[in-house]
């Protein structure tokens, strides 16, 4: 060959190479423009949360410049393992408060990138998220966090046993306002089978509204100051001994050993140890929990039915909401392109996508939202749209994501509550004592 030819032919193979390594960044994980960046997506090795993993490569094949990678823990381990992560300086990019601490303990650590600068063109109407869902992670109208999934209260009923004790259905709309507590437990004392022989008792309803803390919220009573919401869910003072919080515990631990409509925790536990949930064994008659338990619709060995949440004292609120927002970390080295990525999980095509691939988690996108409400064979999805719309309406974020530390503040109330949910004790005797170990708990967490 000849030498100048081949001296010509060399220079432009390497001109060539130059070129593509700008176009492709040359494989590096750099984050500058045109560079190839890798994004970690951080969540509980379940199956309801991995499924992400399966839409990576439609993504990355919409967004060339951009890997993820899904790192995951056991819900146990979850928050341990993220402190550990953000502390060897390897935090991840993209993770929801999916363990025991909420959106507001990782606000007060400083764990959280605040979104706003990054979010001039996003439009939560563009993703047909409701406003007021979005406005639940923001704080100074800056934006922490963007809701993917959102949890309702709902009331789930044996169609069954309804049949059986020859009653009506409850209403699905919250409208409804013939649909109160008390006409509950008219409808829970007329399922009650009261025996100690277990294969014959059965109860009329379980009301697992929100944590224990919360539920006095359901009567018009508040455990936590009106400033708890505004000042990074630091509450000034406890009202346990006010009489209209002391009056909502005796309401909720009234229905099992005063009106006997609702399971002891003895009973709960002999048939949650064989079907998981105590309203799967077919012996409750009324459920109010999370929508979380639809998903196991289809274990039902009976009909079911959903229903709103009766009105109580409280008009306001009478749904809790779980919505779960997914944060930016603030050590993040690609805000862009982990905002991306998000982006993606609430576009309508990949919520609708997702409900199959993570075997029912509610969107937030309303538009796929259609889809959700019938993915539940047996269950009118009218009906489960009126309930979640209701929800909304009528909903209050949950405890547990807006009051800083609360995972040390559940444990005391879990191990504090023992003696009066097993009935050894009497709520009014108990709440003093429960006070103040939380007021010194605050104290301590809160400096």
């Amino acid at each position: 060959m000849n030498k100048n030819k081949g001296k010509l032919l060399l220079g432009l193979i390497l001109v060539f190479s130059m070129v593509m390594s700008a176009c492709t960044g040359g494989g590096k994980d750099g984050g500058k423009d045109g560079d190839i960046v890798t994004i970690t997506h951080y969540t509980i090795d379940s199956p309801d949360r991995t499924f992400v993993e399966k839409l990576i490569p439609d993504f990355e094949a919409k967004h060339p410049n951009i890997k993820v990678k899904v790192t995951k823990a056991p819900y146990e381990q979850f928050d341990s393992k993220l402190q550990s992560a953000i502390a060897a300086k390897n935090a991840p990019d993209v993770t929801s408060h999916w363990g025991y601490g909420g959106f507001m303990e990782y606000y007060n650590k400083g764990m959280l990138m605040d979104l706003s600068p990054y979010l001039t063109d996003f439009k939560a109407s563009d993703y047909n998220i409701p406003e007021d869902v979005m406005n639940i992670y923001k704080v100074d109208g800056k934006t922490y966090g963007i809701p993917v999934n959102s949890y309702v209260t709902v009331m789930l009923y044996n169609k069954d046993l309804f049949d059986k004790a020859g009653l009506p259905y409850p209403p699905s709309d919250y409208e409804d306002k013939s649909w109160t507590f008390d006409k509950m437990v008219e409808y829970a004392k007329a399922l009650t089978v009261d025996s100690k022989n277990l294969n014959e008792a059965q109860y009329g309803v379980d009301f697992g509204f929100g944590e224990r803390d919360q539920r006095p919220q359901y009567f018009g009573g508040n455990v936590y100051s009106e400033d708890t919401w505004t000042n990074g869910g630091k509450p000034s003072e406890i009202n346990l001994t006010k009489p209209e919080v002391v009056e909502a515990f005796k309401k909720v631990y009234g229905l099992i050993y005063d009106q006997k409509v609702s399971p002891t925790p003895a009973f709960s536990k002999s048939v949650s140890g064989q079907f998981g949930d105590p309203f799967l064994s077919g012996k409750i008659g009324m459920s109010v929990v999370g929508s979380w338990s639809l998903a196991a619709s289809s274990d039902f060995s009976f009909n079911v039915g959903v229903a709103a949440v009766p009105q109580g004292p409280n008009e306001k609120v009478r749904s809790v909401l779980y919505v779960d927002p997914l944060f930016v970390l603030k050590d993040s080295k690609h805000p862009k392109e982990a905002l991306e990525w998000i982006e993606y999980l609430v576009t309508a095509e990949v919520q609708e996508k997702s409900i199959e691939l993570s075997g029912g988690n509610p969107p937030v996108n309303q538009q796929a939202a259609e889809k959700y409400y019938s993915n539940f064979e047996g269950i009118d999805p009218e009906q489960i749209k009126q309930v979640f719309d209701g929800a909304y309406k009528y909903g209050f974020e949950s405890y547990n994501h807006l009051i800083s530390n609360y995972s040390q503040i559940n444990e005391l109330f879990i191990n504090e509550l023992a003696s009066v949910e097993n009935g050894d004790k009497k709520v009014e005797d108990a709440l003093p004592a429960i006070e103040t170990k939380l007021k010194a708990l605050l104290e301590r967490l809160n400096k």
